[in-house]
């Protein structure tokens, strides 16, 4: 099952700062049928106002990775971490048994971003923070993991859940392949392009949750940044 989930029909909040669309329920956001896939509890689509931001907030238990689309976001918390993540890269935070933390655009332009909020499989743990770079070029034709909690996937950011963030950045007319495991799901969106999966035509922003398919064949119509989550 492949299904594609408009950007146009997602539900959201414009809070003038923040202009925030949610695949999934969350906040003043509920819709019964979209609370979660599989462990994938949260994909907010957030657009941050130059100079604005969120001020300091908890969460607990909780692997909360960031995407940035466009721009750059700083972030700081009570462990002492403070951090500026910029487009193409990505920061996770473990919140663990509990983090204070705010997060904001200090730039002069918006800063669009993807959040993106996994149920962890491990609880009570101390928490933590980290990004890393990633430069397009890495994932250019071809999927590549920046963030994991899968063994074999040492080089990528460390999440405490069984799941796996990837990226690719294809060129119009370029094709890739990403292969799921038996039983697993996968929730995709692009950062920018329209694209086809096995065939399914998708434009950048639309949310398209995937199970039982254990092929995913991509053909980008123009050039596309797709990002993939892989959760049991």
């Amino acid at each position: 099952m492949i299904e594609v989930r408009p950007f146009a029909e997602l539900g959201g909040a414009h809070h003038g700062w923040l202009n925030a669309r949610h695949h999934f329920s969350f906040a003043g956001h509920y819709d019964s049928q979209r609370m979660n896939w599989g462990q994938l509890r949260v994909w907010n689509d957030d657009e941050i106002a130059p100079h604005s931001g969120f001020p300091p907030h908890p969460h607990q238990d909780m692997e909360i990775i960031t995407y940035v689309r466009e721009g750059a976001i700083t972030h700081q918390d009570n462990l002492g971490n403070k951090g500026r993540t910029e487009a193409g890269d990505v920061q996770v935070m473990s919140a663990g048994t509990g983090i204070a933390h705010s997060e904001y655009n200090l730039e002069d332009e918006t800063t669009r971003i993807f959040q993106i909020w996994i149920m962890p499989t491990e609880y009570g743990a101390a928490p933590s923070w980290g990004t890393r770079p990633f430069p397009k070029g890495e994932r250019a034709g071809g999927f590549v993991t920046l963030a994991s909690g899968i063994d074999e996937d040492g080089d990528a950011l460390h999440i405490r859940a069984n799941a796996r963030l990837a990226a690719a950045t294809l060129k119009a007319g370029q094709s890739a392949e990403y292969r799921l495991e038996k039983g697993r799901k996968a929730y995709l969106v692009a950062a920018k392009g329209r694209y086809e999966v096995n065939g399914i035509a998708a434009e950048a922003r639309d949310g398209v949750a995937v199970r039982d398919v254990e092929v995913l064949s991509f053909t980008a119509s123009e050039d596309s940044e797709i990002v993939l989550v892989d959760v049991a």
